[in-house]
């Protein structure tokens, strides 16, 4: 990361490119998130990156609820910080690598900017996992985290 711009609402980091590549390659990261009160919750997601926010769908997968009613979502809306890691394990621990990713999150769905963020979000999130053309319904809720702050180690340029 060397520095910040403005873009709109979002604060655009630059991302080193190594790791905005390591970012957009991998295809799961844990989103933590946390209530008013400061407890945390952590799950897997599928999520995409466009280069400057990381996308993740309220997708039709398995879950006790859906929608809104999901814990990350009601934390979301009570505090928009959140952390996302995406990672490398190995039993050879000199391959270990991770990026960690701080940052706001925000519900986008079709009434904000007539729909064209999530319409974008929601093609990059079908590109990228194809059983999203069965499990990602059009016009779906996303969660948009902009990155206030990028951390690597074990990346080498």
């Amino acid at each position: 990361m060397e520095g910040a711009v403005g873009e709109g609402d979002i604060t655009v980091l630059k991302i080193a490119p190594e790791v905005a590549e390591f970012i957009a390659s991998h295809r799961i990261a844990r989103l933590a998130t946390a209530d008013a009160a400061g407890v945390p919750h952590a799950v897997p997601i599928c999520y995409v990156f466009d280069g400057i926010c990381i996308y993740s769908a309220l997708d039709l997968k398995p879950k006790r609820v859906q929608g809104r009613a999901l814990k990350r979502v009601r934390n979301i809306l009570e505090n928009p910080n959140v952390a996302l890691i995406i990672d490398d394990y190995s039993e050879d621990w000199n391959e270990l690598a991770y990026v960690l990713i701080e940052g706001s999150a925000h519900l986008v769905d079709a009434l904000v900017d007539q729909g064209e963020e999530q319409r974008r979000a929601e093609a990059l999130l079908r590109e990228k996992y194809p059983q999203y053309e069965a499990l990602l319904e059009p016009g779906c809720t996303v969660i948009r985290i902009a990155p206030s702050n990028v951390v690597s180690w074990g990346l080498t340029p």
